[in-house]
Order: structure tokens, then sequence, then C-alpha cells
């Protein structure tokens, strides 16, 4: 015989084993029950999320990608103390200087915020600047610190980039502004075709787009008939002054927001014009400071 303190662990023992007995026979608790310990994928459902989705910064249910549509106001700026008192929807800022907390409390207060990054040329006071090698870095682009890059490279330039655009994904940025996607116009000291751009171009909206955010194509008027399709809007610079803007039509026929500034022409001579077309433009100092004036 057992001694008395054995029986009682025994018999604590078996009661435990026919609790989870009856427990494994029960129906599994509906959606309305209290819910399981176990993991989930954060989407509220309980079930994984589809491969590759998307999920909101810290987790949570994939954001639905944003589509900026023609003539939504908007701000513009790179430079000086970030102003977020600017009564606009959309605000263009540097993903490298401002903070997530920065794009939160733009989100609060019901913005959207685009992720300013350099994509097609080298900039020596960037972070990152070390990983890009010598030999995709060529001539001078008319800004101080900055260079055109070889964007036939996609080898090299690809997870650059993709690095680049976690940042602004992890910022929680709803969309990508990538800046110099020309470089087949210029001098870059490297022998680039329309066909390079084309497929660079492509590359830097598919990584925008694995990430869950929209991506917009900087002036690369020419190529405009080929690319609207991969990008869901546009930014362009000057294309008043320059008698380009019909260029950007494509865009606006198709549902997308052209956002337009002028650096050198007054507000009044290009607004009654751009506003007919359908962009969202601004006149704007050439630093993109805070300083604007909307159509």
């Amino acid at each position: 015989m057992n001694p008395p303190h054995h029986r009682k662990r025994l018999l604590l023992l078996l009661g435990a084993l026919l609790f989870v007995s009856t427990a494994c026979s029960q129906t599994p608790p509906g959606p309305h029950d209290k819910p399981s310990h176990s993991p989930s994928s954060g989407t509220g459902s309980g079930s994984p999320s589809s491969p590759g989705a998307p999920s909101s910064p810290g987790g949570g249910a994939p954001r639905p990608v944003w589509h900026p549509k023609p003539g939504v106001d908007w701000q513009w700026q790179l430079t000086g103390k970030l102003d977020l008192s600017v009564d606009a929807p959309v605000y263009d800022i540097d993903g490298f200087r401002e903070k997530a907390a920065t794009v939160a409390d733009l989100h609060q207060r019901g913005r959207k915020a685009i992720c300013y990054i350099s994509v097609g040329a080298y900039e020596d006071f960037r972070p990152d600047a070390s990983r890009f090698p010598k030999d995709v870095i060529g001539e001078e682009n008319g800004w101080e610190g900055e260079k055109w890059l070889d964007i036939r490279r996609l080898d090299v330039l690809r997870p650059l980039m993709a690095k680049r655009f976690d940042m602004c994904r992890e910022k929680g940025f709803d969309a990508v502004e990538p800046d110099n996607v020309d470089g087949y116009k210029n001098d870059t000291g490297f022998d680039l075709e329309a066909a390079d751009q084309l497929a660079f171009n492509r590359m830097i909206a598919k990584l925008a787009h694995d990430r869950g955010m929209s991506v917009g194509l900087k002036n690369d008027l020419d190529q405009i008939p080929q690319l609207v399709g991969d990008f869901d809007f546009a930014v362009n610079e000057q294309c008043a002054q320059y008698d380009e803007c019909a260029k950007m039509t494509p865009f606006i026929k198709a549902g997308k927001a052209v956002f337009h500034v002028e650096y050198e022409l007054p507000a009044a001579k290009f607004c009654a014009s751009t506003n007919r077309l359908g962009l969202s433009s601004l006149q704007k100092r050439l630093h993109l400071d805070a300083w604007r004036k909307a159509c």
C-alpha cells in the first residue's frame, strides 16, 4: 500500500489526466470566445498572412497601398526644422533625416508621408555611403556631395536600395519618392541607355511595392508612357518653366496625382494652366525649406 501522500499525488494526477481528456474532446472556441495564447500573425483573423504581405510597423494588419488622386494638396520639405503646421494632407520629407515618431505624428494629424530617397545618385553624407563600391560612382550631378550611379549595376544597387526602402517602411512611410531616376539623359560618366533607365526604374518601383508602399516617378518625362503603369504618382520640377507640363497627362488620365513645383516662376504665372491640367502645384524655394505657395 502506498503511503498517504503518494495516494494523494496519484489521485491528483488521475484527475488532471481526466480534465485534459475532456477538454480535448470539446469543440474549439469560436471567434467570440476568449482568445488562446498561441502565436498569431497579427492580422486579427488568427490565420497567417499571405507570404510577402506587408504588415504595419510593429506588426498588425497589412496597410492598404496609398494611391494619391489628382489635385491633392501637398508639402515638400527637405531642409530646416520640419514644420508640421502646414495645412496639407500629404508631406514629402527626407527619409534618412526624419524619424518614425515624426511619421506617426503626421499620421495622427490625418496626413500621408512620402519618403524622399535618392536612388540614382551617390550621396557622401548619408550613413550608408561606405557601402557603395567606387566603380559604381560616376560624375557629379550638380549638388554638393552627390554623384551619379551606374544604374546598370542592378546586382549592386538592388540590395542597397532595398535596405533604404526597408528603412522607409519601418518608419511607417506611405510612399517613396525616388530621386535621380533620369541619369541616362545626363553626363553621368557611364554609357547609359534608355533601356537601362527603364529597367532600373521598374526595379525601384517593385522594391517599393514589395514593401507595401506606393512610389512616384520623379521627372523622367520622356519615359512616362512606358512607366505610368509601374508608378502610382509623379513628382515633377519646373515643367511650367520649360513648357513640358502636358507630358504629365498620362498620370492624370490614369487617376494618379502629379506633385509639381516651380522654383523660378511665381505662382501667378503657372497656377491657372497647371490647375486645368489637374496638377498639384506649388511654388517653392530651391533648397526646399518649409516655405510654400500653393495653387
